[in-house]
């Protein structure tokens, strides 16, 4: 594949607005929902569209651009920094997350009861019977009775899908390493099955702690911090499952070499990054 020697630059840059945009009324839409409007959905529904519609079209001008060669190795370079970067906000993304419920568990929970700085029988002006227990549910059981999620079953069989998907993307890499298309195709359709394997297993899941165990987003601290960790990360395995889905089609095109496969490699990077996460997800939310 010829590159050119100059840097390239697009002309025109409409594509991140028109995501904004769609952004934007999706989540607008997904708290009014939340908040029981009658127009959440609805917003819901638009953004979603306009958002694959901006990924689509975003994807499409970039693929022709890079089969067209007009990407150099200095350009490829500041994808790499680029990516870099996009995975480090993620990083804050979720340890700021992370740092929530660190500090509801550890530190406010405990404070309620009367440890650390708060001298015994301080704690009194709090709701009759309280207990300083994770997982706490508010004054008066605000959310409902409700049974915390448990770590063996569906978490457990997910964690096994995830991991085993970061095997498969990397030997998917390994073959497009060694020019074995064969190879390649088959480790990114392995990681494709059991990306999406792993959103319809958390979907049973959430209806099962929805229909069956109480748990929901009112469910005190302990719920609300549940599905914020586990649903964004849900989100992140989608849309990786969908960005892999297009590599895979354009793998099945021969769009790459050893020599040029940024895109491949991105997708590994975010693929390999939410495992991670997803590690510590299962640690801290489930298991501990």
């Amino acid at each position: 594949m010829a590159t050119k020697d100059a840097y390239y630059l697009p002309h025109k840059a409409s594509w991140p607005i028109v995501g904004s945009i769609g952004l934007t009324t999706l989540l607008v839409g997904f708290a009014n929902f939340l908040n029981g409007s009658s127009i959440g959905g609805t917003l819901m529904v638009l953004g979603a569209g306009i958002v694959i519609f901006m990924m689509a079209g975003w994807f499409g001008s970039v693929i022709r651009e890079s089969v067209a060669g007009l990407y150099n190795q200095q350009v490829d370079g500041s994808f790499r920094m680029g990516m870099i970067w996009f995975i480090t906000s993620e990083v804050f993304f979720f340890a700021a997350f992370f740092g929530a419920l660190f500090y509801a568990r550890i530190y406010s929970v405990p404070w309620l009861g009367g440890e650390g700085n708060f001298a015994a029988g301080a704690t009194g002006d709090l709701w009759q019977g309280f207990q300083a227990i994770w997982p706490t549910n508010g004054p008066g059981q605000v959310g409902g009775e409700f049974e915390p999620m448990g770590a063996w079953g569906v978490p457990a069989l997910n964690t096994l899908i995830l991991l085993s998907s970061g095997g498969t993307v990397t030997w998917a890499h390994w073959g497009l390493l060694a020019n074995n298309r064969g190879q390649l195709i088959k480790g990114l359709i392995a990681t494709v099955v059991l990306g999406f394997l792993f959103v319809i297993l958390q979907g049973v899941e959430y209806h099962e702690a929805y229909s069956e165990m109480g748990l929901t987003l009112g469910s005190g601290i302990y719920g609300s911090t549940f599905f914020m960790l586990t649903g964004f990360h849900g989100m992140h395995v989608t849309i990786g499952a969908i960005i892999l889905t297009v590599v895979l089609f354009r793998s099945i095109r021969g769009h790459f070499n050893p020599e040029h496969h940024f895109a491949f490699e991105a997708a590994a990077w975010y693929w390999h990054f939410v495992d991670v996460v997803w590690l510590g997800l299962f640690i801290f939310v489930y298991w501990l």
